[in-house]
């Protein structure tokens, strides 16, 4: 395995390129994994939807997305990065066409589930742009390609003005092009990344036995769960509480990912220098604080913004903190332990909209919701303290 690395290491044109088209590449996939979201409003129109219909559309794609991360990051380790990222974008082209042809809430549940599988996307860049470089490069350099997820944040800037000039179906015409452009760069440009020939399934599933795979895989489900859940939900909020129009609520959701997604690399970075785990408690501590901010600010919209941003940046670190730690777990199997993590911080993003949905449904409020998520903080927080800190284990000193 180390000759693996020893020529994964050392060429660093490959290893810029695999970085920079994979983070490229992983934006355009989020693009369609988020699509749902800026247009929900438009959507629930078309199909007639209620609250809690409209939040199972949203989360539809989570799930598969979230799912699928775990057998494609096996696959990406065992056989290439470049392979696997370039069979799933040809089969996100699937779903794409199917979308401006459905006529029923049903097969667009469907599609939604198909298009789903654009989310797996990160577990194949992370797999394939960590191999090309060393330990001490891959805390900013994982932090770097995961800032694909900036891709809901582009949809939610640019889905909306789209279907407003061109009409819904361009939309989806302009995903299409898009991920067949990036598609053939990938192809072009990037080299398949070396392999461990000698891995196994069984090999790869053996980071279920690692209790650091499923400690990060909870703390991921905060972290990216309350981005996936915030990037989701903050156009519902904004139009239903403050009346805002679809393209301005669609860009105050393009903010808080942006912020989520800029500050990750900045997470990766600190989490090169300090102690990880004593970094990410104080991430948890902040993202209960903002989270009670916005339960108390349902009715002051500054107030609102504020929390959803600053929660964003709490979220942001934290990720990049996550991840840092990530290829630690168990040296070789990055894929493999990126699929579980990213598999459970999927289902985080997957879950909350669905129960702050049912829950508005049921109650009129959005607070009871939003009180779980915090409560979720707290676990975090405990579940580090006691293990990490007061139990005094370190996965990365």
């Amino acid at each position: 395995m180390s000759d693996v690395k020893d020529v994964a290491h050392g060429n660093r044109a490959n290893a810029y390129t695999a970085l920079i088209l994979s983070t490229l590449a992983m934006i355009v996939c989020f693009m369609s994994w988020s699509n749902f979201a800026p247009l929900a409003s438009q959507v629930a129109k078309m199909f007639n939807l209620s609250v809690a219909e409209r939040t199972l559309l949203l989360a539809t794609p989570v799930l598969l997305g979230s799912i699928m991360r775990i057998p494609v990051g096996i696959l990406s380790d065992r056989y290439g990065g470049k392979k696997v990222y370039l069979i799933l974008m040809a089969f996100i082209l699937i779903p794409l066409i199917m979308i401006p042809h459905v006529h029923s809430f049903g097969m667009l549940l469907f599609a939604a589930l198909l298009v789903g599988m654009s989310g797996t996307s990160f577990a194949v860049g992370v797999s394939y742009a960590s191999v090309w470089f060393p330990a001490e490069q891959q805390g900013l350099a994982l932090g770097i390609v995961s800032m694909g997820n900036m891709g809901n944040a582009v949809a939610a800037m640019t889905l909306p003005y789209i279907s407003k000039a061109a009409g819904f179906d361009a939309v989806y015409y302009f995903l299409i092009i898009l991920t067949i452009i990036f598609g053939l760069l990938f192809a072009i440009f990037c080299k398949e990344m070396p392999v461990d020939k000698s891995k196994t399934i069984a090999g790869a599933l053996s980071v279920t036995k690692d209790g650091g795979t499923w400690y990060l895989s909870l703390f991921y489900f905060l972290t990216f769960g309350l981005f996936v859940s915030f990037t989701n939900l903050t156009p519902t909020f904004l139009t239903g509480m403050f009346k805002y129009n679809p393209v301005t609520a669609g860009l105050y959701s393009a903010l808080f990912a942006f912020v989520c997604t800029l500050v990750r690399p900045l997470g990766g970075y600190i989490a090169d220098k300090k102690r990880p785990m004593g970094i990410l408690q104080w991430v948890f501590v902040a993202i209960v604080i903002f989270t009670f901010l916005i339960m108390a600010s349902f009715h002051h919209e500054g107030m609102f913004i504020a929390g959803i941003v600053l929660v964003g940046l709490a979220a942001g670190i934290g990720n990049g903190v996550v991840f840092k730690m990530v290829p630690y777990v168990s040296k070789g199997n990055t894929g493999a332990v990126t699929g579980f993590v990213g598999a459970i911080g999927g289902l985080g993003g997957f879950f909350p909209p669905l129960v702050i949905g049912y829950i508005y449904q049921w109650t009129g409020s959005y607070e009871l919701g939003l009180a779980l998520l915090a409560l979720t903080g707290l676990i975090c927080w405990f579940a580090l303290w006691k293990h990490y800190i007061h139990g005094n284990v370190y996965i990365v000193k």
